[in-house]
């Protein structure tokens, strides 16, 4: 199931205000065809996507990109200016899931530039970093993809309110545990597979 190519071939559509009906008139398919591209239970071939981009006014690479990205193989971020910490979380997070691709940050604008190019399914966000917080972190992350699950990691449990109004899924105290990530997993805003037992 890719539900990012779905949900880019959804915004596409009602962007330019058609319905789905309208859609598949034009693509020369059946309603129930663009009903399931959109709910990412099959994704259209090349040659569909080529028609796609022509219809929807857009770039073919821009669904190309969105049908090549995979659910299966989510990318999670930890941004920590620690490195002795980053590198305990890392290895906590890799046996939690398996399945993610997870890359250690401590520097803000690193997790940035990667978040540009990839696209960020969780992110664990130290909320004191060295030249920025974790709490405008997490908006520079969600204005670039605003489903992007954050959650923040701290010593200090007076941040927890001001953690809140940011849009996070969750917040967790230092030291990170199996269990603890185990638990924000089962409560994150826009849930993935992890290939974790807690699945």
């Amino acid at each position: 199931m890719n539900q990012y190519f779905s949900e880019t071939l959804k915004k596409l559509r009602t962007k330019i205000g058609l319905s789905q009906q309208a859609l598949a008139e034009k693509m020369y398919v059946t309603k129930a065809t663009v009903s399931r591209w959109e709910s990412g239970f099959r994704l259209p071939d090349a040659m569909m996507i080529t028609r796609l981009s022509e219809v929807l006014g857009v770039d073919v690479k821009v669904l190309l990109s969105a049908a090549a990205e995979n659910d299966e193989c989510p990318n999670v971020i930890i941004v920590d200016d620690r490195k002795l910490i980053l590198t305990g979380c890392l290895t906590v997070l890799e046996d939690v899931m398996p399945n993610a691709a997870i890359m250690g940050f401590t520097e803000a604008d690193e997790a940035i530039e990667y978040a540009k190019k990839n696209r960020v399914a969780l992110a664990f966000l130290d909320i004191e970093l060295r030249k920025t917080t974790g709490l405008e972190l997490c908006r520079a992350l969600l204005d670039i993809n605003p489903r992007t699950n954050v959650v923040y990691l701290t010593a200090y449990s007076n941040y927890a309110l001001d953690a809140w109004s940011t849009g996070a899924s969750g917040f967790m105290l230092k030291p990170i545990t199996p269990e603890g990530i185990r638990e924000q997993l089962e409560n994150l805003r826009y849930p993935f597979f992890t290939g974790g037992d807690n699945v």
